[in-house]
């Protein structure tokens, strides 16, 4: 047990430094991650991404804000409240599927969507300068589309943060340092919906969190060292950072989707 909580910690720790740097958020690593693994069941790793990943957020936000970073708060107060929409609704849909599906159908569901999401956006972030963002302004947009990517994150169980940044460098063209600083508080707002969800629904006792503590000290540390990295990190390095990550993601999901349909 102590070798894997080891595991578990290291793994943590990679992710939510990764995320906090990118503005991926850190889930979108774990929880592919511990799917390969298949320690647990669909259920308790989406709730152990969860909790770390809110904690993550919660110290690199603070951080941001407390070093004077640009977080538009205009576009991320409107884009947090509807993330917590879409973050409830992204549960009921993922606690319906489970309800109605053999929990491998629903792992496979969720790789490829993400894959094929990570696809595309490798694509557009590659090419992004040469495409125009749209500038969205209307109050209306940050609503929708929070709440949009934070019933995808949530149903997906990633905190969202590659389709966050992208969505933000191309909506509203922000830079990609601004638009990873505005996606962590996305990621934040729309997994204190997804575990106020769990706890007026089953409650944190119905799964098995015994490996928690492990993962919330690397979700803590890797919120410090990932907040710290993103401040000394050029621009190009952030999109460099963020790219790199996404094409990891990207093969433990191909690798999940193969080794999931060996067992249907």
């Amino acid at each position: 047990m102590f070798k894997i909580s080891i595991l578990y910690f290291l793994i943590t720790l990679f992710a939510t430094t990764l995320g906090s740097t990118s503005g991926m958020g850190g889930g979108v690593i774990i929880k592919p991650v511990l799917d390969a693994f298949g320690h647990y069941d669909i259920e308790t790793i989406s709730v152990l991404s969860s909790v770390s990943v809110f904690l993550m957020c919660l110290i690199s936000v603070s951080k941001k804000i407390r070093a004077g970073n640009d977080i538009k708060l205009d576009v991320a107060v409107p884009l947090s409240v509807g993330a917590v929409g879409g973050g409830y609704c992204g549960n009921y849909i993922f606690e319906t599927a489970l309800a109605n599906q053999n929990a491998n159908i629903v792992k496979i569901i969720q790789n490829s969507l993400l894959g094929l999401m990570l696809a595309v956006i490798f694509i557009y972030m590659l090419n992004k300068d040469k495409i125009k963002s749209l500038n969205l302004k209307s109050k209306f947009w940050p609503i929708s589309i929070g709440f949009s990517l934070g019933m995808i994150s949530s149903f997906l169980g990633i905190g969202g943060g590659p389709v966050n940044v992208a969505a933000f460098v191309f909506l509203f063209g922000y830079s990609a340092k601004t638009a990873s600083s505005a996606s962590l508080i996305t990621i934040l707002f729309s997994q204190i919906s997804k575990l106020l969800s769990v706890l007026l629904g089953t409650g944190f006792g119905a799964y098995d969190l015994t490996i928690l503590p492990y993962m919330l000290i690397g979700a803590a540390t890797g919120g410090f060292l990932g907040s710290e990295i993103s401040r000394r990190l050029s621009e190009k390095n952030v999109v460099l950072f963020f790219n790199i990550t996404q094409i990891l993601i990207f093969l433990i999901c191909m690798f999940n989707i193969y080794n999931t349909i060996l067992y249907l």
